[in-house]
């Protein structure tokens, strides 16, 4: 009898009902599709710079590392103001998610300031950061050049990025995903079409290798920004917050000063996360740019299979947002359990079929027998730790919903920078291990950060309405 009702309260605690995952197919499903066409777009991307050769590959993966950091700090300065249009929304109050909005704008146009500021005049250093000593100056001189050139287009690319992630964030937050896929997807189908026609130099255009590459996206990225930008405000009456959004940039002044104090943790959190993986793929780079090439192509097809527990992520933070903000706490937790739950289920699947996948599509790219070898069994590390990125994942989301931000930041950069970094630079620099061994052990570090992050979800630190404090 006890052994039943112990089954039937595990049941209750991570099965939800039909209406449950209705819920969550409806704002999870828009959010896969737009991720995975991203995804095999910008696969099919990374193959076609590939088949250009592997100088070109490591050069574009060195950039776009770069380029990462300033998309995450995007990601991290708009998640303050995103908590609080989560509640808002939650709470049925439009005045206050269109504050929300314009707090983002003046974050996201200092976030575009600084980083063009950063790539300008620091290039070359920071592109010399991951050419390793023992590179043959040719293969250095190559790849610096290689890199330079993707980088001075990709600054053009900036802003429309940080336009698009306003207006896409603000309504993912009031719970619209369609219209961000719908753009994501023409992006992405603009940024294939492109690339094709500019790197190889098809039909008439010219043959611009990694710089066509480069055209390719930001080409993406301004028509991404303009389906989304029209159609919100084309679409005033189903999106609220809109209307007059633009008309004042008046913000109450503790408003801001609590999405400052809450959302500076987050900011800084996504700035030392991201750098902390571009340290990382440093430290990696120290076997050579065959290990930036094999850590290129890992990077690229694992995303491709991340994409379900990333978008329940986002379930996470608006599903719990929104019910912290309607004052209902029990159900956020509820919430919260049942995702996790749904998260680990589905990384199992996706996990196994990284397996199954990756002896093959390595060998799509046009490199080195060696270099597809060991991004073969990086792929291994990767689909044997999907469930545990996935609770990782949804443990971050849960504790950054209720506004717990500083606790966020020290679980995710304080463990990066704290345990990782630490470790894979000690097995970088001071041990003969080669790249496949140091990744199995880096990642498996991953374990100890899911460990934390349940009991913090679990002692219910994160529950509350900061909308009402």
């Amino acid at each position: 009898m006890s052994q039943t009702r112990g089954l039937a309260r595990i049941r209750r605690t991570f099965v939800g009902d039909r209406a449950f995952y209705r819920e969550v197919v409806a704002i999870v499903v828009p959010i896969i599709v737009q991720n995975t066409v991203s995804n095999v777009v910008s696969l099919l991307d990374n193959v076609m710079v590939g088949r250009v050769g592997t100088l070109e590959m490591s050069a574009v993966a060195i950039v776009n590392q770069l380029i990462f950091i300033f998309n995450l700090c995007i990601f991290g300065g708009l998640a303050g103001a995103g908590i609080f249009a989560t509640q808002f929304a939650g709470a049925g109050d439009d005045e206050g998610v269109r504050y929300s909005f314009r707090i983002k704008w003046m974050i996201a146009a200092l976030m575009f300031i600084l980083a063009a500021a950063v790539f300008t005049l620091l290039p070359e250093k920071l592109i010399g950061l991951y050419l390793a000593e023992g590179t043959s100056p040719q293969d250095m001189e190559n790849t610096m050049r290689f890199g330079m050139d993707y980088l001075h287009v990709m600054l053009i690319g900036l802003l429309p990025f940080a336009v698009s992630q306003v207006y896409a964030s603000t309504l993912r937050e009031i719970g619209e995903t369609r219209l961000p896929m719908i753009a994501g997807i023409a992006a992405m189908l603009v940024n294939f079409v492109f690339n094709y026609l500019l790197i190889f130099g098809k039909f008439g255009f010219p043959k611009l290798g990694v710089t066509g590459a480069a055209i390719a996206t930001v080409l993406s990225r301004y028509v991404e920004a303009a389906i989304i930008v029209v159609y919100t405000h084309a679409g005033g009456r189903r999106f609220p917050f809109i209307r007059g959004a633009y008309g004042s940039l008046h913000v109450p002044g503790w408003l801001l000063h609590d999405v400052l104090k809450r959302g500076m943790p987050l900011l800084v959190n996504e700035f030392f996360w991201s750098s902390g993986m571009a340290v990382l793929l440093q430290c990696f780079s120290v076997r050579g740019l065959d290990a930036v090439a094999a850590y290129n192509i890992t990077s690229t097809v694992s995303n491709l299979f991340k994409v379900v527990f990333l978008s329940i992520g986002n379930a996470v933070a608006i599903m719990v947002g929104q019910a912290l903000g309607a004052n209902r706490p029990r159900e956020a937790k509820d919430i919260a359990w049942k995702l996790m739950a749904a998260a680990v289920v589905s990384n199992v699947v996706m996990g196994l079929l990284l397996f199954a996948c990756s002896p093959l599509i390595p060998q799509i790219y046009n490199t080195e027998p060696h270099v597809r070898q060991i991004a073969e069994h990086l792929l291994w590390v990767v689909a044997a730790m999907m469930p545990v990125y996935s609770l990782a994942h949804c443990c971050y989301f849960t504790l950054r919903s209720g506004g717990r931000t500083v606790i966020t930041f020290i679980f995710d950069s304080g463990f990066t920078w704290g345990i990782c970094v630490p470790v894979a630079y000690a097995l970088a620099n001071m041990t003969g291990l080669s790249i496949v061994p140091m990744y199995w052990i880096v990642q498996g570090l991953e374990l100890i950060k899911v460990v934390l992050g349940l009991w913090l979800v679990r002692r219910g630190v994160w529950i509350r309405n900061i909308i009402e404090l």
